[in-house]
């Protein structure tokens, strides 16, 4: 697992688009995204740059059940708002959210993961050391599912809702599984309150409480961290950047 320390954010979106770079120049042709604050100064880099994704393929990690496409505040909304608007893919997949039968959904995307092999995961992480919406207790192997949100994760994003009350309960996430399958993993965190999940998820023991903690078991991971996020790592696993 390679730790890479930077200033802020801003010098994160900066070195993820190192990360990004290598993986076209490499011919990773499928990209697996991420939503939410954190990877959206890498998203501004991507859009500032001259990569083309337009031979490639994104594959979003999860949806929140009951919002539309169309929905202001769906992932759906954030990827075209955040990159697509600028950088269109081939073809860009996330769950349906407003599927009817949501286990068929699970399958639907499950098959088109095994049909477009990950070649670049971006991965955030929950405060309470969640990838995707693969909460606390989740299983190492599992696939696609339709998952609770838990209470941290409904405060968390109530952040991005006018009313806490308008915050989806449900989401259909990428399993933890599929996430494992990737070539190489980028995870990016930023701020003292996702200190304690990343040092649990590099220094802890890899456990199902901490959903993250399965990546060191992976072979080519990428850790990009703020000062704050790599605060209460041990020394001697840190490197700056």
């Amino acid at each position: 697992m390679q730790i890479i320390v930077v200033k802020d954010k801003v010098a994160g979106g900066k070195a993820a688009l190192k990360v990004f770079a290598a993986a076209k120049a490499r011919g990773v042709k499928v990209f697996g995204l991420a939503t939410g604050g954190t990877p959206e100064t890498t998203y501004a880099e991507l859009v500032a740059s001259d990569l083309d994704f337009t031979d490639s393929i994104s594959i979003n990690l999860d949806e929140y059940v009951g919002l539309a496409a169309n929905h202001p505040q769906s992932y759906a909304y954030y990827m075209h708002h955040h990159l697509f608007f600028a950088k269109p893919f081939a073809a860009s997949y996330l769950p349906n959210g407003l599927a009817t039968d949501p286990a068929a959904e699970c399958a639907r995307y499950d098959q088109i993961l095994a049909d477009h092999h990950v070649g670049l995961q971006l991965l955030g992480i929950g405060r309470n050391g969640h990838i995707g919406f693969n909460e606390p207790g989740s299983p190492f192997d599992g696939t696609t599912h339709e998952v609770a949100l838990t209470p941290s994760t409904i405060a968390a994003n109530a952040r991005f809702f006018d009313r806490p009350a308008d915050v989806p309960k449900r989401a259909l996430s990428m399993g933890i599984g599929a996430i494992m399958q990737a070539d190489q993993i980028l995870l990016e965190a930023y701020g003292s309150d996702k200190a304690a999940a990343i040092q649990a998820m590099i220094e802890g023991p890899v456990t199902t409480a901490v959903p993250a903690s399965v990546l060191q078991q992976h072979p080519n991971v990428i850790v990009i961290l703020d000062q704050a996020a790599a605060a209460k790592l041990s020394v001697a696993g840190q490197a700056s950047a």
